[in-house]
């Protein structure tokens, strides 16, 4: 059973608050409900399956070797510094991990080096 985009989103702003993300703002992403800090997105819900994160290439290589249950990359994400991942699949202990990550990939550099997350 999958859940619905609303119920996605819900766990994202559950989680991000949970990590005590700090300026956190609600809005969309390619008309997707996303999370966004400074103005940009770092996490969006693409369907009532996806959820899109923000993440250093580097990075989107080794989580789509090390979990490619949940990680994977389509054509249209390739060279991009974003990554789909199934939202069905992660507990809420990784993506509240992954958020921490994507949220300080995207959050202007002053606000991430004062976050103690």
């Amino acid at each position: 059973m999958t859940d619905s985009v609303d119920t996605i989103f819900a766990r994202l702003k559950r989680l991000s608050v949970e990590a005590n993300l700090p300026e956190l703002e609600e809005g969309t992403s390619y008309g997707n409900p996303a999370l966004k800090v400074g103005g940009k997105s770092f996490v969006a819900v693409k369907n009532n399956e996806t959820i899109v994160l923000s993440i250093s290439i580097d990075d989107k290589e080794r989580l789509i070797e090390m979990a490619p249950e949940i990680y994977y990359q389509t054509p249209h994400y390739i060279g991009w510094p974003y990554m789909p991942l199934r939202a069905a699949m992660i507990s809420d202990a990784e993506l509240k991990e992954r958020l921490i990550g994507a949220w300080r990939f995207r959050a202007p550099k002053r606000l991430a080096a004062s976050f103690q997350g």
